[in-house]
């Protein structure tokens, strides 16, 4: 009897801002992680890995749990950090990270030239959105492309098929860039802060309004209602409108925006969330998949780590995509979820998943577990959100999660309380007995 086919499981690979995050993401169900070294990467800001004991240590325990490491050094660097490089570098490489992800050719090929033995992945940055690419990257000796998040997913499948050879990995959650990755060029305008250089301060984000506007005669954009005394200047087609922005905290500072049949590509963009296509993903053969955010809680990486986990591991075994995933990536932090660019023109089956999925799933963090009075079967919590006795809470842990209705809050002296009205407090709460001892553990109120 000949055996059936596996299906190769790809790798989860989660982000870490901290070794609390690193070690969260593993509890959760991420094979990997991947950390930037500050003055190389594009997350200068959060990280606790900027010290280089910090990364010993979290290096260490990644390879001592089985799991992987890579660090990034994804920057377009300028003279300056050129010169540094090197030696900056050295003592990291001496501590055996499983992999560079990179994006500069010229730091690649230094670093190929002086440490030849470690793997290099190509970083999101490069904007690889074709097989031949990919060929090229491969023929230089780069083990794995991290692809365009601007592809398609049947794109996405041809370059899979056309370099079978080459590792490639994807993104499937968390921010969106407005332009193709890391090449907007507002946080510079605006702070003269790059992007490309690590600090990018996220300014298609930030609070803007838009103003209509046209042409007057002599060719300036002007609001509307300023072109009143001018006879209202001219009028365009819709393809041809131009607008006005003015940013939050720079009142009467406009700057024209033109939006054409696509679209307008200044302002922010939703969250990327793909889950519902890990299945197609599997089956096309991804070796890594892989969520954004190393910048944001341990929280997010638990539930974010957790969600993919499941899908992940249920396309593995055939089973059928679970609408509830959905639900749970509603209750992090986001600007309203899209799927980016992986279905251009979705089926029907993808539009019912959307619809499908409970709003009562929607919640938000309010605690996080710090410790276990067994002998009382209560936990020590620290408070994040306000919540109170009757509201219905689930406990997310490693071992999976449990809902109940709370029915007592004890404060540090074992007296009662009704509701806990914000962060900056500790409180004692009952354990369901599945939770008793899981750790990490966090709570979640229902909405």
């Amino acid at each position: 009897m000949t055996a059936s086919p596996v299906t190769p499981v790809p790798e989860l690979l989660a982000p870490a801002g901290s070794l609390q995050m690193m070690r969260t993401a593993f509890a959760f169900g991420a094979d990997a992680v991947y950390a930037g070294q500050p003055r190389y990467s594009l997350r200068v800001r959060n990280n606790s890995f900027g010290k280089i004991e910090a990364l010993a240590q979290g290096i260490d325990e990644a390879h001592a749990a089985g799991k992987a490491f890579y660090l990034v050094n994804n920057i377009y660097p300028h003279n300056t950090k050129i010169r540094s490089f090197l030696a900056d570098l050295e003592p990291v490489v001496a501590l055996g990270p499983d992999a560079l992800i990179m994006a500069d050719p010229g730091l690649m090929m230094m670093v190929r030239e002086r440490w030849p033995e470690i793997d290099i992945h190509l970083s999101v940055q490069a904007n690889t959105t074709n097989y031949a690419a990919v060929r090229f990257w491969a023929s230089v000796g780069v083990k794995r492309i991290i692809l365009s998040r601007e592809l398609s997913l049947d794109e996405v499948a041809e370059i899979r098929d056309a370099c079978p050879e080459v590792e490639i990995e994807l993104f499937v959650h968390g921010a969106l860039c407005v332009a193709y990755s890391g090449r907007c060029l507002l946080s510079g305008y605006f702070n003269h802060r790059d992007p490309n250089q690590g600090s990018c301060t996220n300014s298609c984000r930030w609070d803007y309004k838009v103003h209509d506007a046209a042409e007057d005669d002599s060719g300036d954009v002007r609001r509307v209602p300023q072109l009143a005394g001018l006879g209202g200047g001219p009028r365009h087609a819709a393809s041809e409108r131009v607008w006005l922005i003015e940013e939050g905290t720079r009142p009467g500072e406009l700057m024209p925006v033109e939006e054409d049949e696509h679209g307008t590509y200044i302002l922010n963009s939703k969250d990327l969330r793909a889950v519902e296509h890990v299945a197609r993903l599997v089956a096309i053969g991804i070796d890594s998949l892989k969520i954004e955010g190393r910048t944001k809680s341990p929280y997010y990486v638990a539930r974010a780590s957790q969600a993919y986990r499941r899908a992940i591991d249920d396309a593995v075994a055939g089973r059928p995509f679970d609408v509830r995933l959905l639900g749970e990536l509603e209750g992090l932090a986001n600007r309203g979820y899209t799927d980016g660019f992986y279905e251009r023109h979705h089926t029907p089956d993808h539009q019912n998943y959307l619809r499908g999925h409970s709003e009562s799933g929607r919640s938000l963090l309010v605690g996080e577990v710090l410790g276990f009075d067994m002998a009382r079967s209560l936990a020590e919590v620290e408070v994040k959100n306000a919540f109170g006795v009757g509201d219905r809470i689930e406990f997310v842990h490693p071992g999976g999660n449990d809902t109940v209705r709370l029915e007592r809050l004890e404060d540090a002296a074992g007296a009662a309380v009704g509701r806990v009205p914000g962060a900056g407090r500790r409180v004692w709460l009952p354990l369901p007995a599945a939770v008793r001892g899981a750790a990490p553990c966090f709570i979640a109120r229902f909405l």
